[in-house]
C-alpha cells in the first residue's frame, strides 16, 4: 500500500506539471490552478441530472470493462499487481483507482486538453482530440500482446468512454472533472476488484 501511495504521488506530479506551467505562464492571474483544470464544484447538478449521466456511463463503462477484461485474459496490466490477492487489496486498489490513474489522467486528458483545444477550436474539436489521446493511451500498449483488432477495439471502447466523460464534464457538469473522475475511478477499482478475485483469469 505505501508503494501504492508513493506511486500516486510520482502519478499526479508528473501529470500535473506541464498544464501547471501551462497555467503559470497563461492563466495564472486569471484564475485559480484548480478551476482552471476543472478541479472545483458541479454548478447545476440537478438541473443538469449530473448525477443520472454519471451513473449512467460508470453502468456503460462497467458493462464493456467486462468485454475489455475478457478480451486482454492473461495479459500482464497495471491491476496485475492485485492478482489472488483478494479482500488484502482492497485499500491500495482504492489508493490505485483514485489517485495513481483516474486523477492524474483526469487532469491531463479533460482537465488540460480537452479545455486547452476548444477554447482554441471549441467544444467538438476538443472533445474528439482528447478522446483518440486517451483512447490510444489505452489501447497502444496491447498492439503487440492481443493482436491488432482487439487493440483496436479496447482503443475504439476507451476513445468513446473518454468522449463521454468529456461531455458530462463540460455540458453537464459546468467544466468540473469530478464526474469524469468519479467515472474514471469507478471502473478501474471494478478492474482492480476483479484482478484481485481472479474473476476473469
Amino acid at each position: 500500500m505505501v508503494q501504492v501511495l508513493i506511486n500516486s504521488v510520482i502519478q499526479i506530479v508528473l501529470f500535473t506539471l506541464i498544464p501547471f506551467v501551462w497555467w503559470l505562464v497563461t492563466a495564472r492571474k486569471k484564475m485559480s490552478f484548480f478551476e482552471w483544470i476543472g478541479l472545483k464544484k458541479i454548478v447545476n447538478a440537478k438541473e443538469n441530472k449530473t448525477v443520472l449521466w454519471i451513473l449512467g456511463a460508470a453502468a456503460a463503462f462497467l458493462g464493456l470493462a467486462v468485454f475489455m477484461l475478457l478480451s486482454v485474459r492473461g495479459v500482464e496490466m497495471a491491476t496485475s499487481q492485485f492478482a489472488g490477492l483478494g479482500i488484502a487489496a482492497i485499500p491500495s486498489i482504492l489508493i490505485y483507482a483514485l489517485f495513481n490513474t483516474s486523477l492524474p489522467e483526469e487532469i491531463v486528458f479533460r482537465g488540460f486538453l480537452l479545455k486547452r483545444v476548444s477554447n482554441k477550436f471549441g467544444f467538438a474539436a476538443g472533445n474528439l482530440v482528447q478522446s483518440i489521446a486517451f483512447g490510444l493511451m489505452h489501447g497502444v500498449m496491447f498492439f503487440g500482446t492481443t493482436g491488432i483488432v482487439k487493440a483496436v477495439l479496447i482503443t475504439l471502447f476507451t476513445g468513446s468512454i473518454g468522449w463521454l466523460m468529456g461531455f458530462i464534464n463540460e455540458k453537464k457538469a459546468d467544466g468540473s472533472i469530478i464526474p469524469g473522475w468519479t467515472i474514471h475511478a469507478l471502473a478501474n477499482i471494478f478492474s482492480g476488484v476483479c484482478a484481485a478475485f481472479m474473476l476473469f483469469a
